[in-house]
C-alpha cells in the first residue's frame, strides 16, 4: 500500500486496539520495515493526523486514554461542500431526534463555505436544539464508533411496542437514515438472534462499547441487501406493488425516482400506473397514504384491502 494508505491504515488500527502495538507487530501488519513504521508513526503525530501516540514501557505504541476518532482533513469543491450541506440539512429537518453531530457537521461546512453560503447555514445549524450528553445523542455516538473501528456494542433497546426493554450484542455493519419513517438504523449482526438485524437508533436506550471486535462477512453488502427495501425493511422475497395515479398527479409521479426498481406505464386517460417490487409493503403505506384519492391500488390484493379499509375509516370520520 502507499503511504498515505498506510497512514490511514495505521490510524484506524490503534482505534481498533487500545492496548496498542510494538513497531515490528505494525510492520508486519502494514508489509514494510520497522525503519518505515517509525517514520509513520512521527507523522502521525504531526499534522494533519495529530494522533496522540505514547510510548509505552518503552516497546508499545497506543492511543492516549480518552482520545476522539478524528478523520483526517477532507479538499472538497464547492459541489461536494454545497451536496454534504444538503444531505445534512435534510437529516436535521427529517430526523425524530435532534442531532447535534449533525448540527456540528452543519456549522464546519459554513466555515468553509463561500460567505453567500456561509450565513444561513450558521442560522440553520442551529435551528433544533441538541444536546450531546441527551439518550440519543450518546447512543449515536457510541454506534457510530464500533461502526468505524468494528467493535462490538451491548445495547438495550425498547421494542416496537416500546413496552420492555431487551439487551443484545450487536456487531453494527453499517447505518442507514430511512425517509419513510424519519429515522436512523443500525443493521448488524445481534447475538441474541443469532443473525443480522435492524435497529432503529431512537429506539436504543443505552449502548456501551465492548473491547471485542468483529469483521464484517465478506458476502454482506448493504446496497444489495437494501436493493429491495423501501427504506430499511429488506427481505429474501419481494412483491409486486402496482399502483394507478390520477391524471392531476401523475405529472408529479414521474418527477421523481421513487425506488430502484420502479416502472412507469402512461394510461389513456393522463394517469400512469406505477409499478415497483419490495420486500416489505408496510413502509410504502404511509407513502401510499399520502396521495390520497389520487392513488388506488391494484397489486397485491391485501395491501388493496388494507388501505380501502383505512380511508373508508377516515370518510367516516369526517361524515360523523
Amino acid at each position: 500500500m502507499d503511504r498515505s494508505v498506510r497512514l490511514i491504515h495505521l490510524q484506524s488500527l490503534f482505534y481498533l486496539n487500545p492496548r496498542g502495538y510494538r513497531v515490528a507487530e505494525l510492520a508486519e501488519k502494514c508489509g514494510v520495515d520497522r525503519r518505515t513504521i517509525n517514520r509513520d508513526l512521527a507523522d502521525l503525530q504531526d499534522e494533519p493526523f495529530r494522533l496522540p501516540l505514547i510510548l509505552d514501557q518503552g516497546w508499545t505504541w497506543r492511543l492516549m486514554e480518552g482520545h476522539r476518532f478524528a478523520l483526517p482533513p477532507l479538499y472538497l469543491s464547492l459541489q461536494e461542500g454545497a451536496a454534504l450541506y444538503l444531505a445534512a440539512r435534510l437529516l436535521d429537518r427529517v430526523s425524530d431526534e435532534p442531532n447535534p453531530y449533525v448540527r456540528r457537521a452543519l456549522a464546519a461546512l459554513a466555515g468553509a463555505l463561500p460567505a453567500g453560503v456561509a450565513s444561513p447555514t450558521l442560522t440553520l445549524a442551529g435551528s433544533r436544539l441538541a444536546d450531546e450528553d441527551s439518550p440519543f445523542a450518546r447512543v449515536f455516538a457510541t454506534i457510530t464508533l464500533g461502526w468505524a473501528i468494528s467493535r462490538k456494542v451491548r445495547i438495550r433497546y425498547y421494542t416496537a411496542g416500546r413496552t420492555e426493554l431487551r439487551e443484545t450484542e450487536l456487531s453494527p455493519y453499517c447505518l442507514e437514515p430511512s425517509s419513510p419513517g424519519y429515522a436512523t438504523y443500525v443493521i448488524g449482526f445481534a447475538s441474541h438472534a443469532a443473525e443480522v438485524r435492524t435497529f432503529k437508533l431512537e429506539r436504543i436506550a443505552e449502548a456501551t462499547l465492548l473491547n471485542e471486535g468483529f469483521s464484517v462477512p465478506p458476502g454482506f453488502d448493504a446496497l444489495r441487501l437494501l436493493g429491495s427495501a423501501w427504506g430499511v425493511m429488506y427481505g429474501e422475497g419481494t412483491v409486486q406493488v402496482v399502483l394507478r395515479f390520477t391524471p392531476q398527479v401523475a405529472r408529479r409521479v414521474a418527477e421523481t425516482v421513487w425506488h430502484g426498481s420502479q416502472v412507469l406505464e402512461e394510461c389513456a386517460d393522463g394517469g400512469c400506473l406505477f409499478k415497483v417490487r419490495v420486500a416489505h409493503t408496510l413502509e410504502m403505506k404511509p407513502w401510499i397514504r399520502g396521495w390520497g384519492p389520487e392513488c388506488e391500488v391494484l397489486a397485491p390484493e391485501e395491501l388493496r384491502k388494507e388501505i380501502g379499509e383505512e380511508l373508508k375509516a377516515a370518510a367516516g370520520r369526517y361524515a360523523a
